[in-house]
């Protein structure tokens, strides 16, 4: 297994908008291994594959106290959301920054498993809000795009500054 490079904000991959994995592959399985490994280095609880510069549909989630429950995601989606929850999120991309972000606070979604086979299931709490704000890298958007402009602004040009 190897530790993959994760990209910081506001490198212009994590716009991307990552396609869906037609088959799941030994490819897949092995790359999906590397992200695992990668998020639990970085102390991480989620992680979704645009994050390490690649554009497939692909999270891998572990919010248990022993990262020892790997939840593997492959072309997830919400279908069905209920109810507001407020909470304070940060992310491996965006190290050292914290802030509070609205999201569904029940959802309902659906994915493929390793095997390639569909699962349905419902979340509230912290793994709604991890299935949420990982989604989100997928379609393009980082958890700092519900902050206001001068808040964006300001961890923006703090990220560059650290990054230089």
């Amino acid at each position: 297994m190897a530790l993959l490079d994760i990209l910081v904000y506001p490198h212009p991959r994590l716009r991307d908008i990552a396609y869906k994995v037609d088959t799941v592959t030994d490819e897949e399985r092995e790359f999906i291994k590397n992200m695992a490994e990668t998020m639990y280095a970085a102390s991480g609880i989620g992680l979704a594959a645009i994050q390490v510069g690649v554009s497939k549909r692909i999270i891998v989630i572990d919010i248990s106290d022993n990262s020892d429950d790997l939840l593997v995601l492959i072309n997830p989606e919400i279908i069905k959301h209920n109810g507001i929850q407020i909470c304070e999120e940060g992310c491996l991309s965006v190290p050292e920054v914290y802030a509070e972000v609205t999201r569904a606070k029940e959802i309902t979604y659906k994915y493929l498993n390793l095997d390639g086979k569909p699962v349905t299931q419902n979340a509230d709490g912290l793994l709604a809000i991890c299935v949420q704000h990982e989604i989100d890298h997928l379609d393009g958007k980082v958890f700092v795009d519900y902050l206001s402009r001068m808040k964006r602004d300001r961890i923006r040009k703090k990220l560059l500054k650290i990054n230089k």
